[in-house]
């Protein structure tokens, strides 16, 4: 990018992409927009922001509008991230749905899963569950979510370099759970991947992945306006079986929504349970 970003190039570019994918830029946030569209401006030739979303405006765009997309959304993300959610889902969750849940899938929704550390974690989380308690949670259903195409590859494959490796995954869960690859990285497990399906969705746009009984949400919330937040976790909401519970990421909490949610304190911790 040759030429600084104008306040009116950066408020037409905050503007395209809230109206694409929910995300709500904060102000002074030039030096990000440059850092993650530097490569694609130098690949389609172009010298400024404003050049780019000229070429955004035009008719058949949508493959270079997806690449801007992925570009601003792609974050970094580790193994059992935050740790308590994985805990109350070990020592609290499944030991309740074991016990309610005999013929009917368990089914888990990890949205915004990018490379796919948290679903896979989740997955592993299930399978210690298993060898603790054999013949229970015989089906559980994981499905992934994200916005970015290039992220949800990543995650098909199932294949992590060892410094992804290293970011939250202890040497134990690496031996137990990934093989090493003919590369040098690890490869999940196929009894890990046999229970994630991965599919790609904007959390703006309507959910067709029907009904669940544990959505992890977490830490994507804080990127978008009050209003978007409150219409996802409407949203969301309509998506859970009776009693059925959501966990946000440790910096993120309801703010309202007393009709839909109840608070369950899990010390440490805090889930959201459907009313």
């Amino acid at each position: 990018m040759k030429a600084e970003i104008t306040p009116k190039e950066y408020d037409a570019f905050k503007t395209f992409l809230q109206d694409a994918c929910g995300i709500l830029l904060g102000e002074n946030k030039q030096y990000l927009v440059k850092s993650r569209l530097r490569r694609i401006l130098e690949e389609n030739s172009l010298d400024s922001l404003g050049q780019l979303l000229d070429r955004l405006q035009r008719p058949g765009r949508g493959g270079l509008r997806e690449t801007v997309i992925d570009a601003m959304t792609t974050n970094e993300t580790l193994w059992f991230r935050d740790n308590h959610p994985f805990r109350i889902l070990q020592e609290r969750l499944l030991p309740e749905f074991s016990e309610s849940r005999t013929t009917q899938p368990l089914r888990i929704w990890s949205a915004a899963c990018s490379t796919g550390q948290e679903p896979y974690s989740v997955a592993m989380i299930v399978e210690e569950f298993r060898r603790l308690k054999p013949g229970r949670l015989r089906d559980v259903r994981i499905t992934a979510t994200d916005i970015s195409r290039s992220v949800l590859d990543v995650a098909r494959r199932g294949e992590y370099e060892m410094l992804a490796i290293g970011r939250g995954l202890s040497p134990e869960r690496q031996k137990q759970f990934f093989t090493p690859s003919a590369n040098g990285g690890w490869q999940v497990r196929p009894t890990l991947k046999s229970m994630v399906e991965f599919k790609e969705l904007n959390l703006l746009e309507r959910y067709m992945l029907g009904k669940f009984d544990v959505v992890l949400c977490r830490n994507v919330l804080i990127y978008f306006s009050a209003e978007l937040k409150r219409d996802i976790l409407t949203r969301i909401h309509a998506t859970l079986n009776p009693g059925g519970y959501l966990i946000l990421g440790a910096s993120e909490s309801l703010n309202g929504l007393p009709d839909l949610y109840e608070m369950v304190q899990c010390h440490p911790g805090i889930i959201y349970r459907k009313k």
